[in-house]
């Protein structure tokens, strides 16, 4: 059976102050070149993505231009088939794509929580249930689930499209959650919580959920990258309204215009490179992440950085 790479998760880290896990992973987060690279690299995207009315040159639906001209000082990614300012679609298509992406990425991982904690947590014909309604999902062809939801609800927008990947991604995150909380559930600090009174809802939300910040962190990483190729994936297919600017729609469009018939490297290029560099960068924020959850990988980043250290000294 398949594991999920969130699942190797180390007991001992839920015996750490919320706080002090905190710190450690933002001071983790700085402290890993890799992890510090791709916090640059997304912090720079999600700046085009606030800024982009300004950084713009073009209205992006704009066809007053010339077709098919090269990139110059004028188009800095040239014009399209039917004269629209790739440069300005880029920018518009950053903002789109990540909060899609980003938005689809959260619902799909606060609707995992809420399955994974409550089966996890609760036990019984909860957990038969829930699990049983998670495992459909898991067995479902995500891309092919997509493509059938997509085909009945038709001329969707990117929002939509948001929406029904948030609404059907969310089973790898819900089965992480559970194991997680099932190995939480019977720790001191839980039983203390419920012998105070308090409630199964203030238990899961107060006592197990903050003890898994390190894991729903990795979750919403991993299922914002997935948003954003699902999202993209279906813009390309053309499952999604053409008059929207996304890097997907630009894909779209560059297909259909014959952009690689045409030598037009300019117009599938930027839109391409975005999605890579923005998965790129998720992913090397997630080492920080691993190296809190797994001691071991902690230890080897501690005597590489030592060793730098020691090099740098000599």
């Amino acid at each position: 059976m398949m594991t999920h790479p969130l699942e190797d998760i180390h007991a001992n880290e839920v015996n750490l102050p919320i706080r002090r896990k905190r710190f450690r992973f933002f001071r983790l987060l700085c402290s890993d070149r890799r992890s510090l690279v791709g916090l640059c690299l997304f912090s720079l995207f999600l700046l085009v993505a606030v800024l982009a009315p300004v950084i713009a040159p073009y209205n992006p639906l704009s066809t007053n231009f010339a077709m098919n001209l090269p990139p110059s000082y004028a188009h800095w990614f040239g014009t399209t088939a039917t004269g629209q300012d790739i440069f300005s679609q880029f920018i518009y298509g950053t903002r789109t794509t990540l909060t899609v992406g980003m938005g689809a990425g959260l619902l799909a991982t606060l609707i995992g929580l809420a399955f994974g904690v409550t089966a996890g947590y609760i036990g019984g014909w909860v957990d038969t249930v829930l699990n049983f309604v998670t495992n459909i999902f898991l067995v479902l062809p995500s891309l092919a689930l997509l493509i059938v939801i997509e085909s009945m609800v038709h001329n969707t927008t990117p929002w939509i499209n948001g929406l029904i990947i948030g609404f059907t991604g969310w089973a790898w995150g819900a089965r992480v959650f559970r194991a997680q909380t099932m190995s939480l559930r019977n720790r001191e600090f839980v039983t203390a919580a419920r012998l105070s009174g308090a409630s199964t809802l203030r238990v899961m939300v107060a006592e197990i959920i903050p003890n898994m910040t390190s894991v729903i962190a990795s979750n919403i990483i991993f299922a914002c990258l997935g948003a954003i190729l699902a999202e993209s994936g279906l813009a390309f297919l053309g499952l999604e309204s053409v008059n929207s600017v996304s890097w997907g729609t630009m894909l779209y469009w560059a297909q259909a215009g014959g952009a690689l018939l045409n030598g037009a490297w300019y117009w599938i290029v930027p839109p391409g490179l975005g999605i890579a560099l923005v998965g790129l960068s998720l992913v090397l924020m997630n080492f920080s992440i691993d190296q809190l959850t797994n001691p071991r990988l902690r230890k080897q980043g501690g005597k590489r950085r030592e060793q730098s250290t020691a090099r740098s000294r000599n």
